[in-house]
């Protein structure tokens, strides 16, 4: 009989360094709802990057647009509390140390106006390239954080600090507005 094994994620890292299991139990549940927002918000700017115009008409695809920036808004807007939370039961004034909670690639600076133009959405190109940018980094951010974790390298409590600091002030800042500008544009 073959053994399913449980390999190791950010939510293993973060369940593990809590000091609250509750607290850890709220935070990964709207972090896991931020990835997949975030996930699904990218995904369909970079089919549009690659020229893979869907939906069918550019009215639609404002829509869609939209609707991908309101649910990433809506998931960060009830991320705060718990990180919040979090960041205080992880004592800050203890956890001194780097943030695993990188800057963006190269990868992540592509210019949208050209593809907001082919796909015939009207947004501000500036605030889909800051929106995607943050939202692409906490994607490769947690799957750091997880292949850490699948290594058994799981970062310090400082540096797990120290990240979720950097994650809370780059998310619930400019890239929260950046979302809701888009959700009603």
């Amino acid at each position: 009989m073959s053994r399913l094994r449980h390999e190791p994620t950010w939510s293993d890292v973060l369940e593990e360094c809590a000091v609250e299991p509750s607290t850890a139990l709220r935070l990964i549940g709207q972090l896991g709802a931020c990835e997949v927002a975030a996930l699904a918000f990218c995904r369909l700017l970079e089919r549009w990057a690659r020229g893979d115009a869907k939906p069918a008409t550019p009215g639609e695809r404002q829509a869609a647009l939209r609707r991908a920036a309101d649910r990433v808004e809506t998931a960060l807007s009830g991320l705060e509390e718990p990180l919040k939370r979090y960041l205080l039961e992880l004592e800050a004034d203890l956890a001194e140390d780097r943030s695993w909670y990188g800057g963006p690639g190269s990868a992540e600076l592509i210019d949208w106006e050209p593809v907001l133009s082919r796909a015939g959405v009207r947004v501000p190109p500036e605030r889909v390239a800051q929106a995607y940018l943050e939202l692409a980094v906490l994607v490769r951010a947690l799957e750091g954080l997880t292949a850490a974790a699948q290594i058994d390298a799981t970062p310090s409590r400082g540096s797990l600090w120290a990240g979720l600091f950097d994650l809370r002030e780059n998310l619930l800042g400019r890239a929260l507005d950046d979302l809701r500008a888009l959700a009603v544009s």
